[in-house]
């Protein structure tokens, strides 16, 4: 295990989500003195606190196996290459959710802030709309009974 080079991963995914090491090891449930000392490769954390570090850093436990070497990196699937063979949906549709994946990763790999958090209520992504009356009502799905 590369405890320094794991340790140097945790310190710069703490930074990108503007933790500090309180924050986080509030959220992990690791004591400040024993995170400090994972972060400058002094100590080795067994899978379950890499896990808890996982949790605090809102990262998959399995990115930090990999780092620490309890698992090998495995390809990550191309995106691309999936909604290209998928037969269900238009060419049109394939390149439009192309477009909207690459701008997602383009979004991602600038070294912004972490973004605000969506609304909770969106209208769009809940399936409702807003009526007249300014009232909130569910869509309704014209069925016919038999």
């Amino acid at each position: 295990m590369d405890v320094l080079g794991l340790g140097t991963y945790i310190r710069e995914q703490r930074r990108k989500s503007a933790l500090t090491l309180k924050k986080l090891s509030g959220a992990a449930g690791v004591s400040i003195p024993y995170l400090s000392q994972v972060e400058r490769g002094l100590r080795k954390p067994s899978a379950e606190i890499l896990q808890a570090i996982a949790k605090g850093l809102r990262v998959s436990a399995e990115t930090l196996y990999v780092q620490a070497g309890f698992l090998e990196d495995r390809p990550r699937p191309d995106v691309a290459s999936a909604i290209m063979a998928d037969l269900t949906i238009t060419e049109r549709q394939k390149q439009a959710l192309i477009q909207i994946y690459e701008a997602f990763r383009d979004e991602a790999g600038r070294a912004a802030p972490p973004a605000a958090e969506p609304k909770a209520n969106s209208r769009k992504a809940s399936g409702t709309k807003r009526s007249t009356k300014g009232t909130t009502t569910a869509k309704r799905t014209n069925t016919k009974e038999v």
